[in-house]
């Protein structure tokens, strides 16, 4: 398939309305040098004639604050003072003219799949093909392959076998050891062996992307270049065993040494309980404020290194990276076309990185690491300005979240704990004594929002942890606050729906989720109603859920089904479980093995075992009834069958 030609825009440009969620919008007018360069034409307009960093990205350009490409684009131009091009969604498939177009980059090639892992993005958890792409233009697919990391690299180390290429993004991030692959249904190396990249920066970019440019720019190789945090490269096992000596620690045993020496991938493919084990080590140090250097080998020439992540970014750097020059408007190139991924966040507003949830199914920690960095009151504010002034905007902010929405501005008391601790929650299996879970700051930033004109309210799209907001620290103070919050959040801050996350109802696979026991959603459901019965509000609680999770059985989902029918919801927000690498459960499905302990964990793997959990999610539809009578027949479990089908 060859992708269709792309609109060319002018230089100076002004968008007739465009089409937009329904609704027609004028955009402002607007030179073409807002934006950074994606044509040689848009470049010249820079009064550029070559670049320094050529950025290719499997998702649509989009200039702002929650897509990577602009965000490491600009940081590296009005940061470093780089020429920066960016090649959104290359056509892989033709003449190769969109990797040959800016031809040599003084510094580096940077190559990300997006956003998303391209097979996350790409297949159900049934792994059949999806219809579309929220990140491309008008949601058409096929205009990524996938790993898109590996081809654009191997596309550009045939074309310029001496320029260094970055790999970033999560695609790369995630699979930067080995790992368990669901798509393939194998063990995979890291994505080094795969892609013929130098280097890999993992988590978010800014701080080693600009160190990395420095780095490169004075001079120094590609090569002689080791000590970045947050990058991942191969060395030789003489270089490992020179740079680690002994200090190390191998099979459980110092988590707190400066080195880690992992099962070799050759070992881990050999023996499933290996890759196990590996992953705590992993896991923690992801999570630690300051981890060791992970080492694994591949075979007798190359070991993969990952160093430590940076430390939690201070709230300068944050905001410095918010507070960009950005249109936050797709580029002009996408004239009459809608982007479904913008649209969901064109009036949101991000508050925090980071998330000390340690969910066993998520990614962020992976990612982003466990410590909240969070955004000063006057870059937040600064941006939800920005937004009233958005073409469209009616006065409605659609989000003021993260990825908690209630986990801005938390953190430990003190310090000195934290910097010790390898918890990889600082929620399971209790709330740790030293959160400070002040919703205070948060409400201050609420009430500082609406206030704002042209706001007429401000919701809250990001998935809240009613864990934490109903969690008595024994602080009148603080109490105090949490619950005001969830009043305010209740009365004040839902559009229609408020969507929440309780995953299960039971709590053996609640604690392998590492989510609270159910009792406290039914809680906040209870606090829910009354503040709709008290405020004539007519409300709905949506709560999400999980089936075929590691340690899950048929009669988990049976007692789900029942417990839910005696809260009256008909469930809609619900999935099967998809293993994506470097989530704990990813690694019980693959092993069998719970990484902690090393226990065995029934997980359901085949299409039947899926399927037979699956139905409890519907058990109010005639279609799966007959089913479902059978299935409890067989499991000898009567009183299940008449509670959900008594009358």
């Amino acid at each position: 398939m060859t992708n269709k030609p792309r609109h060319k825009a002018t230089v100076n440009h002004t968008p007739p309305p465009r089409q937009v969620g329904g609704t027609v919008i004028d955009y402002p007018r607007r030179p073409l040098t807002d934006w950074l360069p994606t044509s040689v034409k848009e470049m010249k307009a820079h009064g550029w004639e070559e670049v320094d960093i050529v950025l290719f990205s499997g998702d649509a350009y989009v200039d702002h604050p929650s897509f990577a490409s602009a965000v490491l684009g600009r940081i590296l131009v009005e940061v470093g003072g780089y020429k920066v091009a960016i090649v959104p969604q290359p056509n892989w498939q033709d003449d190769l003219r969109d990797f040959r177009k800016f031809g040599k980059p003084r510094l580096f090639f940077g190559v990300s799949a997006g956003a998303m892992d391209s097979m996350v993005n790409h297949y159900t958890a049934a792994r059949r093909r999806r219809s579309d792409d929220a990140y491309t233009p008008d949601g058409r697919h096929g205009m990524r392959p996938d790993y898109p990391t590996i081809v654009y690299s191997r596309i550009l180390r045939d074309l310029y076998p001496d320029v260094p290429i970055i790999a970033g993004g999560i695609e790369a991030s995630l699979r930067r050891l080995s790992h368990y692959d669901y798509w393939q249904d194998r063990l995979r190396p890291s994505i080094l062996v795969d892609a013929p990249v130098d280097m890999i920066i993992y988590g978010m970019g800014e701080l080693p992307i600009l160190e990395l440019a420095r780095r490169l720019d004075s001079g120094e190789k590609i090569s002689d270049i080791r000590d970045i945090p947050q990058t991942v490269m191969f060395e030789t096992p003489e270089k490992m065993k020179e740079t680690v000596g002994s200090n190390f620690s191998k099979d459980n045993s110092d988590p707190f040494g400066e080195h880690i020496i992992l099962n070799s991938w050759k070992d881990c493919k050999r023996d499933k309980k290996l890759q196990a084990a590996n992953f705590k080590h992993i896991e923690q140090q992801s999570n630690r404020f300051t981890g060791a250097t992970l080492w694994q080998q591949i075979d007798d020439k190359r070991v993969v290194r990952v160093n430590p992540m940076y430390p939690p970014m201070t709230t300068e750097q944050i905001d410095r990276s918010f507070d960009l020059a950005y249109t936050r408007l797709p580029h002009p190139r996408y004239l009459g076309k809608r982007i479904p991924a913008f649209d969901m966040i064109r009036f949101s507003v991000n508050l925090h990185r980071g998330c000390f949830g340690g969910c066993a199914f998520c990614t962020i920690s992976a990612h982003q690491g466990k410590f909240i960095a969070s955004r000063s009151k006057e870059s937040i504010l600064k941006e939800a300005r920005q937004v009233t002034e958005m073409p469209g905007f009616k006065g409605y902010i659609s989000d003021l979240g993260g990825p908690s929405a209630n986990m801005y501005s938390m953190g430990g008391r003190d310090k000195s704990i934290c910097a010790k601790c390898l918890r990889p929650s600082c929620l399971h299996p209790k709330p740790c004594r030293n959160l400070d879970h002040d919703h205070r700051p948060l409400l201050d930033i609420y009430h500082a929002v609406d206030a704002l004109p042209g706001v007429k309210k401000s919701f809250i799209g990001s998935g809240v942890r009613y864990d934490l907001s109903l969690h008595k620290s024994g602080n009148p103070e603080i109490d105090a606050a949490s619950r005001r919050y969830n009043e305010e959040l209740i009365t004040s801050h839902v559009s229609g729906r408020l969507k929440v996350a309780p995953e299960h109802t039971e709590d053996r696979v609640l604690d392998i989720m590492r989510k609270p026991s159910f009792s406290l959603f039914e809680e906040f459901k209870r606090l829910f109603d009354s503040m709709n019965k008290r405020h004539d509000l007519r409300q709905q609680l949506i709560p999400y859920f999980i089936s075929s999770h590691p340690g899950c059985h048929e009669t988990d989902m049976a007692q789900l089904a029942v417990k839910t029918k005696r809260l009256d919801f008909h469930l809609e927000q619900v999935q099967d479980f998809t293993p994506t690498p470097m989530t704990v459960a990813t690694e019980i499905y693959y092993t069998g093995y719970h990484p902690y302990t090393l226990e065995k964990i029934y997980t359901p793997i085949t299409p039947e075992e899926k399927l037979a959990q699956r139905q409890y999610f519907f058990w109010y539809d005639r279609t799966y009834r007959s089913s479902i009578t059978a299935s409890l027949n067989r499991l000898h479990r009567p009183d299940l069958l008449r509670a959900l089908f008594s009358r």
